[in-house]
Order: C-alpha cells, then sequence, then structure tokens
C-alpha cells in the first residue's frame, strides 16, 4: 500500500469510529429528546447507521479491517433533559463533520465524493440542530470554535470517547 492509500485507509477508519460513536450518542438522544424532534432524531440515527454500514464495506474494499464499535463512549457533556440531548445531538454532527473533512482531504475520486457528501449531510444536521451554521462545517480551526458547548469539537478526529 502507498502512502496515499494508508491515509485513506486511517481516514476510513476514523469516520468509521465517529460513525460507532454517532450510532451510540443517538440513542441516548432518542432517550431524552422531546417528541417534537423524535422523528428528526430517529432519522439522523438511521442515516448514521447507513453510513456506519458503508464505511464497514469501504474498509474492508481498502483490504483493512473494520475498527469495531466500542462498548460504552464517554459524552462531552451530562445529557439529562431534551434540551441537552439537542445540544449532544449538534455535537455529533459536528464532530462526525469533522472526520469527514479528513477523508475528503485523504480520498480521491468516488470516494472524496462520497465523503463531501458525508460531510454535507452531517453539518446539515448540525444546522438543524442547532439552529444555525458555523463558517466552515467540518473545520473548527477554521470556524473559529473554541470548543464550547455546541461548536465542533477542537481534536480533529473528534469522536465520542469510547470508554473501557
Amino acid at each position: 500500500m502507498s502512502k496515499a492509500d494508508d491515509r485513506e485507509l486511517d481516514a476510513l477508519q476514523a469516520a468509521l469510529a465517529a460513525e460507532h460513536a454517532a450510532v451510540y450518542g443517538y440513542g441516548v438522544v432518542g432517550g431524552r429528546i422531546g417528541e417534537e424532534r423524535r422523528t428528526e432524531a430517529r432519522t439522523a440515527y438511521d442515516a448514521h447507521r447507513a453510513r456506519r454500514d458503508t464505511l464497514v464495506r469501504a474498509v474492508r474494499d481498502r483490504g483493512g479491517k473494520p475498527v469495531a464499535a466500542a462498548a460504552g463512549y464517554a459524552l462531552p457533556f451530562s445529557v439529562p433533559d431534551a434540551a441537552a440531548a439537542v445540544r449532544l445531538a449538534a455535537t455529533l454532527e459536528d464532530r462526525v463533520a469533522g472526520v469527514y473533512s479528513d477523508l475528503v482531504r485523504a480520498a480521491e475520486d468516488g470516494r472524496r465524493a462520497t465523503a463531501a457528501e458525508g460531510l454535507r449531510e452531517a453539518a446539515v444536521r448540525a444546522v438543524r440542530w442547532r439552529g444555525g451554521s458555523v463558517a466552515f462545517p467540518g473545520l473548527a480551526e477554521r470556524g473559529g470554535a473554541s470548543g464550547g458547548e455546541g461548536s465542533p469539537a477542537p481534536e480533529a478526529s473528534g469522536t465520542v470517547s469510547p470508554t473501557a
């Protein structure tokens, strides 16, 4: 494998790990979200499951062993109510957008277009949850985000942290 192939496989694995975390996170969101946004949460959950499954196939197609989901993940903040669930959903989408941004940089041809689509979808969902946009979705360092609540996490791979 070339260095470019290795970078792409690493970015695919990071995107897969982020999707695993998003699926877990949306389980929490779904349990706390108000009835008026439950359908939106379910749609996002289903979208992340579908992306996760697509990424598993992509990693295998590149000769890699797909990273497994963790048994549990540490949430970035407490989620005691519907308002916190909305903030968590926006944070999950920001973090997923960040890893898709990395995948856009690492991928080539059709895989780059697929990664850009994942970035766009996550950014649009984040806007819907947050009620506003950021200057450069998926690029916290360009958007001036400080990593506060509702803004993208500062780390590039930015997934919900797995717990052991």
